[in-house]
């Protein structure tokens, strides 16, 4: 390979690693029946004028499978954390206790599984999308580099590079999207 023309194929490779990092990230939001602090994660709350996680306003725990309690902080804050929770579409109904907010975690029906199943997959088809994008990204500086004279054998070797690349990294994809869906499906 000439060492005229390097493609940075660990840039590429970290903005499809973060592609992935961010489908699991979406993942873990998804409610699979059982309790877990992360399904939090998304929600935002208005908190003293701006954008904040729920778990930088409260103590998020899991005391047992079917319950996830927030701790609040501040006392002020307990209607716009469980404002944030109703409108979150998560499903899910707020009790208040005082400063402590339950989040009883429902049993899913074989039709909500299903609808969860079907974002799960188009959660992780925007990450192919991504991954393909990053691809395209590179297939582009290859076509940019034959065309400021790299060889032909140089651009064959480093175009099967980046889509082994890209291949390998939407395999890890559609394993996690099957991972999800049976656990999701899972009763």
């Amino acid at each position: 390979m000439s060492e005229d023309f390097e493609i940075d194929t660990d840039d590429l490779q970290r903005r499809m690693n973060g592609a992935v990092a961010s489908l699991r990230t979406e993942f873990a939001s998804l409610r699979t029946g059982r309790a877990a602090a992360s399904m939090l994660d998304p929600i935002m709350v208005e908190a003293y004028g701006q954008k904040t996680p729920i778990n930088q306003v409260g103590t998020v725990n899991v005391p047992e499978p079917r319950m996830v309690t927030i701790n609040v902080w501040d006392k002020s804050m307990v209607q716009a954390v469980e404002k944030a929770i109703r409108e979150s579409g998560l499903g899910i109904n707020p009790q208040l206790n005082g400063t402590i907010i339950m989040l009883p975690i429902p049993e899913l029906n074989e039709e909500r599984r299903r609808e969860l199943t079907k974002v799960a997959a188009q959660y992780a088809e925007n990450a192919r999308v991504s991954i393909r994008n990053v691809r395209r990204d590179g297939m582009d500086q290859l076509k940019k580099a034959k065309a400021d004279g790299m060889s032909e054998d140089d651009h064959k070797i480093w175009t099967d590079e980046v889509q082994q690349m890209t291949d390998a990294t939407i395999k890890g994809v559609d394993a996690a999207l099957e991972h999800k869906q049976e656990e999701i499906m899972q009763v």
